[in-house]
């Protein structure tokens, strides 16, 4: 009876504690896997590219503030614009002094290639039936690969944005300059 009264205490323990050996709810062999930060590990931009950055997006911003604005000669309204007038207000609203017509204007900053334009730069051409001197002006405002995106003012179809790319434009394009 003693025998039987021991069996059935330890059967008891065993089953109300549960199996003395554990479960393995892992494999034998553990794979841990470490996932990447989302941090970007890339090179930490300057505080001075960044603010370069910022008040091209605000030139940029006020520029395309003016798109179908009508052609006019001189003109640096809403109620018409030319191309260098575009360019002299965008810029003057967002405190950058420069000339106000294009061939003087093509006269300040740095001369920069082609493959090196960013989204603030300026282009100039010459559209002129004598080509002496550089008589248009466009503003970047964007750059996929080897496009090239700029706004201006046209005679044509007034404030508007266009593509390096096309024929008209990239026959007449005479450089491209960086003032930001």
């Amino acid at each position: 009876m003693l025998r039987k009264t021991i069996f059935l205490l330890l059967f008891l323990a065993v089953v109300a504690c549960g199996p003395g050996k554990r479960k393995r709810t892992y494999s034998k062999t553990r794979t841990v896997t470490v996932e990447g930060s989302t941090e970007d590990t890339s090179p930490k931009k300057s505080r001075k590219e960044e603010k370069l950055n910022a008040k091209a997006e605000a030139i940029i911003s006020t520029a395309m503030g003016y798109s179908g604005t009508r052609y006019k000669y001189g003109g640096t309204t809403k109620k018409g614009m030319d191309c260098s007038g575009l360019v002299y207000v965008s810029l003057r609203e967002n405190d950058i002094l420069f000339p106000r017509v294009s061939h003087q204007m093509a006269q300040e900053g740095q001369r920069i290639q082609v493959d090196e334009v960013q989204k603030g730069d300026l282009l100039y051409f010459k559209t002129g039936k004598s080509g002496k001197r550089v008589n248009h002006v466009g503003l970047v405002v964007e750059v996929e690969g080897d496009d090239i995106k700029f706004i201006h003012a046209t005679t044509s179809r007034g404030v508007l944005v266009s593509s390096l790319r096309e024929g008209y434009w990239n026959y007449a394009f005479v450089k491209a300059m960086r003032i930001l």
